[in-house]
């Protein structure tokens, strides 16, 4: 880091918060991974996921979020505030994470074999080759 400042941990494990904490929540890159038990060590570039790019609060409550099984009423109770807040810090957060598409366009092979399976029509399968450019 810039500063001067180097943070290496030989000893017992530096938690993760702290790492937040010294970092004041600018981005930065681990540039080595050690396999814990075997002694691997492998070094690059890796970017952190973006779950850990939140900021500890807010892993604090995506972790909540998710040990209520999403119960917005759960997470007014054990945050102390209302629905809208609720509602307003998830929408804040889903704005810093990147979506995921769990359902991708088909590819051409699989369009192909549905048309020919019959279960969609020539125009139905245009349709989605062209989505899917």
């Amino acid at each position: 880091m810039n500063g001067g400042h180097v943070a290496e941990s030989k000893g017992p494990r530096v938690d993760w918060q702290e790492l937040t904490d010294l970092t004041q929540g600018r981005p930065f890159v681990v540039e080595r991974v050690r396999l814990a038990g075997s002694g691997v060590v492998v070094e690059g570039q890796f970017e952190t996921p973006q779950l850990a790019q939140l900021s500890v609060d807010d892993q604090v409550f995506v972790a909540a979020f998710v040990r209520s099984h999403g119960s917005i009423k759960e997470m007014e109770r054990t945050f102390g505030v209302s629905y809208p807040t609720i509602k307003s810090r998830l929408n804040r957060i889903a704005e810093a994470l990147d979506f995921v598409d769990t359902d991708p366009a088909p590819i051409g092979a699989d369009v192909v074999d549905r048309l020919r399976r019959g279960e969609i029509s020539a125009q139905e399968a245009l349709a989605e080759l062209e989505r899917s450019r």
